[in-house]
């Protein structure tokens, strides 16, 4: 049962949470209110229909698409309600409405967009479109090709104010969900380091904790590159963005071994701590090292540049790992030692350097493993 006292900072969270979101989306509302009001405009002034419904719904519809590939999936997506929204229009004359008709419709509908190699979304959306027009919005003369037409019109409008009136900006957009991800990073590796430092097999945990728990920013930022890439490709507003993200789409790799390899790291700190194996101090600022040069690599992208400052802090970490390695370590610390290289090496990939590069870096630092 959620105490009194802690109701107030629930609250108060959950209303940041809500804020943070609103801030998000604010781009899809601006672009859905604007795409909604000219789509009736244009269909209005210069298609000659003096109530087209379909022209602002189509363009709500298409804008509706807050992730992945958005532009070429709105894209698909207008196809699929101009589709269904036509077949809708022919089966009503044809047929007429009621029971039967309408799974006519749906059958029909995603038959023919399965065959068109349509995906499942634009499926779905060819069906429920059939489905309205077959249900809400009977023919009287004919086939009411001008349905279609204002679909197309909504659904082009929408295109249009995504591409070219208001585009989203792609760092902000990939920089949004880039901060948490790698302050998941972070957060585990300073965690890690203080478990180290202090014998706590709790703080240790805890870095595990974080890097589970955190697994779904991780993820998001993943599915976003996409999203921002294409923003940055379409929006000529946002072509000058294109080298700034392109440092952001090839550090996500060593980003995700970052995050895997911590995970490893966190496991092997735990078990070295609560095993009682020998940590000598060397190997805590490692750790606290390499948080460091993950903070740079945060601050660096965010500002849209290549991270500069990362290479000695990743020598310092692998030197330090290598003096902790010379001490003497258990199977576990031998373990962490591993995976401080890994780590170090993948950081240094974010800076343009190749992975066999980055190797030969972290080997020079650290120097030969045997000889303690």
């Amino acid at each position: 049962m959620i105490g009194v006292a802690a109701l107030p900072e629930r609250i108060r969270r959950s209303l940041r949470d809500r804020w943070g979101r609103l801030r998000a989306l604010a781009v899809v509302v601006a672009q859905s209110s604007v795409a909604a009001a000219l789509a009736w405009e244009i269909a209005t002034r210069f298609v000659g229909n003096p109530q087209p419904f379909f022209a602002p719904i189509a363009a709500v519809v298409t804008l509706g698409i807050a992730t992945g590939q958005r532009f070429r999936r709105a894209a698909e997506l207008v196809l699929g309600v101009v589709l269904g929204i036509t077949l809708g229009d022919a089966l009503l004359y044809v047929i007429g409405t009621g029971t039967w008709q309408v799974a006519v419709f749906v059958a029909l509908a995603m038959i023919l967009t399965i065959l068109a190699g349509g995906s499942a979304m634009v499926v779905s959306q060819a069906a429920i479109s059939a489905v309205l027009v077959g249900t809400m919005a009977p023919a009287q003369d004919g086939i009411y090709f001008a349905r279609a037409i204002d679909a197309l019109v909504g659904g082009g409008t929408a295109l249009a104010v995504m591409a070219i009136l208001l585009p989203v900006n792609p760092l902000t957009v990939v920089s949004r969900v880039a901060r948490p991800a790698l302050g998941i990073i972070i957060d585990s590796l300073d965690a890690m380091a203080r478990g180290l430092a202090e014998g706590d097999p709790d703080e240790a945990n805890r870095a595990l904790l974080t890097l589970s728990e955190g697994e779904e920013k991780l993820v998001k930022f993943r599915e976003t590159l996409p999203q921002g890439r294409e923003a940055a490709t379409v929006a000529p507003l946002r072509w000058r963005a294109r080298n700034a993200l392109r440092q952001y789409v090839e550090s996500a790799r060593y980003i995700n071994r970052v995050a895997h390899n911590s995970r490893v790291m966190a496991r092997r700190t735990v078990t070295l701590i609560r095993d009682g194996e020998p940590r000598p101090k060397e190997l805590s600022a490692s750790v606290a090292a390499l948080a460091e040069a993950a903070k740079v690599v945060r601050r660096d992208l965010h500002r849209g540049s290549v991270p500069q400052d990362v290479a000695d802090l990743v020598r310092r970490a692998v030197r330090e790992a290598s003096a902790a390695y010379r001490h003497g370590l258990g199977f576990s610390g031998n373990v962490v030692v591993a995976q401080i290289r890994a780590i170090a090496t993948d950081l240094l990939g974010t800076t343009g350097l190749t992975h066999e590069e980055a190797n030969q870096e972290v080997r020079r630092a650290g120097g030969t493993m045997d000889s303690r």
